[in-house]
């Protein structure tokens, strides 16, 4: 099996009715990976899998699009799993908020690590970098990889930050999920992107591919969104839409 990502949501801020906020699975053939746990994704998530086989959480950052199904798969993982010792991957915010959510100590059931700017992780056959983004808090974006291919997820961030961040060789990326939250007209408002902003940096850091993500429910359509992205983005541009796999 190759590697691969599958899209659980993609919506920003908040779930539409037909999109989960932010999760994706990534998968190699032994390894499972929940990347980002916003609401909606947990039922997602077991279209694919069962919430025994996933390997590990990862999490980007405490904003509650990015998060929130996280107490709740302690739950699930504790009182009906009955099992312990489920690496969960997140900034210290992620953890302390999780444990006051659920009014008690996250361990045993999750084997929590803190990750921040530069971390380095291993997962079954998967290795992940963390680059901290140009958001108002503190957030991660990740790069991944098999060894063969690989991806890179910007998670919520401004033009501030660039993927060159998680490339230092200059070798470029085999795939790119990168926001895509703001219409044209609001680029520079917040610390997000537009579409066109999110194919200049993909451009700029030698993407192969790239996905637009982190949607938001009364702004671009997703063929509109594209074409934003297009315009900065010489390769293949598609909307992350809930349910497509991706293969790396």
């Amino acid at each position: 099996m190759a590697l691969t990502v599958t899209v659980l949501g993609s919506a920003g801020t908040y779930a539409q009715a037909d999109n989960p906020c932010t999760g994706y699975l990534v998968r190699t053939e032994s390894t499972t990976v929940w990347l980002d746990c916003g609401p909606g994704t947990l039922g997602a998530l077991q279209q694919h899998v069962g919430l025994g086989e996933i390997d590990a959480i990862v999490v980007s950052h405490q904003h509650p699009d990015h998060w929130l199904e996280l107490p709740v798969v302690r739950n699930a993982w504790r009182y009906g799993l009955r099992r312990t010792g489920l690496p969960v991957l997140a900034t210290a915010g992620v953890l302390d908020l999780a444990a006051t959510v659920l009014d008690a100590d996250l361990a045993p059931t999750f084997a929590s690590t803190v990750i921040a700017d530069g971390s380095i992780a291993r997962i079954g056959d998967l290795s992940f970098r963390f680059s901290r983004t140009d958001h108002p808090v503190e957030t991660m974006a990740c790069r991944t990889t098999d060894g063969e291919r690989t991806l890179v997820y910007s998670a919520d961030t401004g033009p501030a930050w660039s993927f060159a961040a998680l490339d230092p060789a200059g070798e470029g990326f085999d795939l790119a999920l990168c926001e895509a939250s703001l219409p044209a007209d609001e680029a520079g408002s917040v610390q997000h992107l537009t579409g066109q902003q999110a194919g200049a940096m993909a451009r700029a850091a030698g993407v192969r591919r790239l996905a637009v993500t982190h949607l938001m429910a009364g702004t671009e359509s997703d063929r509109e969104l594209e074409a934003s992205a297009a315009d900065a983005f010489d390769g293949p541009v598609e909307v992350a839409a809930p349910g497509t796999t991706f293969t790396v």
